[in-house]
């Protein structure tokens, strides 16, 4: 069949219903990517050919049967491996879940495989999604395809790899303060975290509750319509997944961005460490918007700058609690010869957590703890009030708000890994979102050294439409060739 890289999921859909090929060909085929590729990638912890095989047999059976077949039938997908999916472990890559067996599915992977797509295993991250570049995982680093010295960015660094090879052509990540955006950019796919509530987080372990949330990767603008049209809605298990309703996200694309306020949030355009390459790029993007039609004009953003300051201390608090379930006593790692409950605890936890797991929930204990709740979490919390509020100030001028995703292209393994302070301001743009609940899109507008650089899009709250649209439009103006280094040498 056709280079499974080239196809779009509504190419591969629209090719089984017309029986140009089968949805076990397009598998057989993302499995052959996967074999001449994972080698060098390492964007899986486990591949699923069985579950694919299943599925595809399924989507060939109805095509056989004349039925009509569901919007994501038979494309590749790749599952963050803190998702739960029966026939699988969620192993979050840490060791203290090393083989724990999913026991039901998450909401959002169970939307995606009943629309179709075919899961083909469960990507790799930074353990318990606690990084920037997916070297934190306890089963080792995935590596970009644009360079396979450099990182993927994190936490979804297996998840954007996995569709930045074409290994497939949509996967789900999470991001709670940058995890699906900041990948996106350094690999060069589209990346959107939805709006907090859009999407159902049941069946996805917990890092920060008030932060997560559940999106997609793709090759393009269209397909992560497509993917958020599957597992959007309310979910009764999950009580923060929202009853607003859910639009058809591919119907606008095509509208282009004429008439359409966009922002450019000029105090973010100014913080110290932005490359100046990605600064021109994200400029130049502007500009195009400019031509297309749209009105563009600077924003401010104040409270932003608490942004990163605000996120370090809610997010590791919010950890600190949620991880406190991983005790040895339940499910996961546990040691054998523990002289009383107490030491149970302490090594089984040693032994099974990363040194960055260790960290941040030692800082959430910290700042949750008796006299310093108050000047600390009260404090962060109030920053967070004022982030809220200063984007929907923002939003009562403009329709759409723009800055760059990342601070600088995607760096080298171990460049960072000594340093976490540097490598916590690989989300200075992103974090500002997740606290305001805000939905934002990475996507592709340029390069630096080869390397992509990454725009992000951000919208009002449930307003992912006119979001899209504008990338849309951004996207189709740009025509960028994302085909990477690796994909490229397997071409040849």
């Amino acid at each position: 069949m056709t280079d499974l890289s080239s196809l779009t999921a509504a190419d591969i859909r629209d090719g089984i219903a017309a029986k140009e090929f089968s949805a076990r060909e397009v598998a057989d085929a993302a499995f052959a990517r996967v074999e001449a590729l994972e080698p060098q990638v390492r964007a899986f912890n486990q591949l699923t050919p069985e579950l694919a095989e299943k599925a595809a047999n399924r989507i060939d059976a109805m095509v056989a049967a004349g039925e009509k077949l569901p919007p994501l039938a038979g494309v590749p997908a790749g599952i963050k491996d803190n998702m739960n999916l029966v026939g699988t472990r969620t192993t979050c890559s840490s060791r203290i879940l090393a083989d724990y067996q999913s026991a039901y599915d998450c909401t959002a992977v169970r939307r995606l495989l009943d629309a179709g797509a075919l899961p083909v295993g469960k990507c790799n991250l930074d353990e318990f999604a606690f990084g920037s570049s997916t070297e934190n995982s306890a089963f080792g680093p995935t590596r970009n395809p644009w360079d396979l010295e450099r990182v993927p960015g994190g936490s979804s660094g297996g998840s954007a790899a996995c569709v930045a090879a074409g290994m497939a052509t949509v996967s789900l990540g999470s991001d709670t303060g940058g995890s699906i955006r900041q990948p996106g950019a350094l690999t060069g796919t589209v990346a959107m975290k939805p709006t907090y509530g859009r999407v159902s987080r049941y069946g996805c372990v917990a890092f920060a509750s008030s932060l997560d949330q559940i999106g997609p990767f793709t090759r393009s603008v269209r397909d992560s319509a497509l993917v958020l049209n599957a597992i959007a809605g309310k979910d009764d298990m999950d009580a923060t997944s929202v009853t607003q309703s859910v639009p058809d996200f591919t119907a606008g694309l095509d509208d282009g961005v004429k008439g359409l306020r966009v922002g450019i949030v000029r105090d973010m355009l100014e913080l110290e460490g932005l490359a100046p390459e990605i600064k021109a790029s994200v400029e130049a993007a502007a500009a195009r918007f400019a031509a297309l039609g749209a009105e563009v004009d600077d924003v401010d953003i104040p409270a932003a700058r608490h942004g990163l300051s605000a996120y370090y201390i809610i997010g590791p608090a919010e950890a600190s609690s949620n991880l406190a379930r991983f005790d040895g006593i339940r499910y996961g790692h546990r040691v054998d010869d523990a002289s009383d409950v107490l030491d149970l605890y302490m090594r089984s936890r040693a032994e099974g957590f990363g040194p960055e797991s260790i960290r941040r929930i030692m800082l959430g204990t910290y700042v949750l703890s008796a006299g310093y709740y108050d000047a600390y979490y009260g404090q962060a919390q109030k920053a967070r009030t004022l982030i809220i509020e200063d984007f929907a100030k923002a939003f009562e001028s403009y329709d759409v708000l723009l800055t760059p995703t990342t601070p600088e292209v995607a760096f080298k393994i171990g460049e960072k890994s000594t340093d976490p302070l540097a490598m916590y301001l690989s989300d200075v743009f992103t974090i500002p979102l997740n606290l305001a609940g805000l939905p934002g899109v990475s996507m592709p507008c340029g390069f630096s050294r080869g390397l992509p650089v990454g725009l992000q899009l951000i919208g009002r709250h449930f307003d992912e439409a006119t979001m899209l649209r504008a990338a849309a439009a951004l996207e189709a103006d740009l025509a960028l060739d994302m085909t990477p280094a690796t994909v490229r040498s397997l071409k040849a």
